[in-house]
């Protein structure tokens, strides 16, 4: 029987905690590693943030375009970090924020979150500016076999605002297209809730973001996991997660990546510790 992507992340967060650590190996943090600025830099350090994270978090992310960049070396790192993770029992949300139309748009899916594919994770970022019913198609290959998706809603980016506030017309009436998107996905998985009421397609919601300017909803209906970044070094705090989400904040992932990996390899389990008790504490 295949297990929903929001089944998994609740018990995931019931079992680990909201933390989800970063894997964005930057040129200076491979310098401050002491590790070459190459694809064995990049799998070596990706091994690394795997094995402080195994047993303490859920989640990992790894953003893709830091491994991309070494070409196919760099895509085999890749493929053996999401292995190494998903061996040790944490949900990889792949961040590549794929996003096109048909075939192609399928083509991502297939390779982003098929069963037995080379690059198969758990989740996948996503990019809903094609139109979000543009990734129906790719909604529904997610929950057949039991993967995610977090669709780009509110990200915390500055750059993005003008455009996530914009108003558009739908059948409800004016929204924002921030509003848009979600209420659209929500559609989806108010078809396909697990048993706890819980969606497997999620959102990136940043942590920086004014919500109410952007017209999100107070409480996700139904309830779906929710990416946020924004953490660390982009200047949210993790104690103030409920707060900044409300009612929200139950299904919210606080994903941080600079502000642990900082801490270098000899650090990093201490980091990733430190981030946790935050949570907890915000958490009650």
């Amino acid at each position: 029987m295949t297990i929903a992507f929001g089944t998994k992340t609740r018990e995931a967060m019931l079992t680990h905690g909201a933390l989800c650590v970063g894997i964005d190996p930057h040129e200076s943090l491979l310098n401050d590693w002491h590790l070459p600025v190459s694809a064995a830099g990049v799998r070596e350090f990706g091994f690394r943030v795997v094995e402080a994270s195994a047993g303490e978090v859920g989640f990992v992310k790894p953003q893709v375009s830091f491994f991309e960049r070494f070409g196919s070396a760099g895509i085999a790192a890749l493929e053996d970090v999401i292995h190494a993770a998903r061996a040790a029992g944490i949900l990889v949300i792949a961040d590549a924020k794929r996003g096109d139309i048909g075939t192609t748009m399928a083509g991502y899916a297939q390779a982003w979150l098929a069963p037995g594919s080379p690059l198969e994770s758990d989740a996948l970022t996503v990019s809903p500016y094609l139109g979000p019913t543009s990734l129906y198609e790719t909604m529904a290959f997610a929950h057949e076999h039991g993967k995610g998706l977090f669709v780009l809603a509110a990200t915390s980016n500055p750059e993005a605002g003008e455009l996530q506030r914009a108003k558009v017309t739908t059948e409800a009436g004016d929204t924002t297209v921030a509003a848009s998107v979600i209420s659209s996905v929500s559609t989806f998985n108010a078809d396909t809730a697990d048993g706890h009421g819980w969606g497997s397609m999620g959102f990136v919601i940043g942590a920086t973001v004014e919500q109410s300017s952007l017209g999100l909803p107070e409480l996700l209906t139904p309830r779906a996991p929710i990416l946020a970044p924004g953490f660390g070094a982009q200047g949210a705090a993790l104690a103030d997660l409920g707060g900044l989400f409300g009612a929200n904040a139950p299904s919210v992932i606080a994903s941080e990546s600079r502000g642990i990996l900082r801490a270098g390899p000899a650090g990093l389990e201490d980091a990733i510790r430190s981030r946790k008790h935050e949570l907890e504490v915000t958490r009650g």
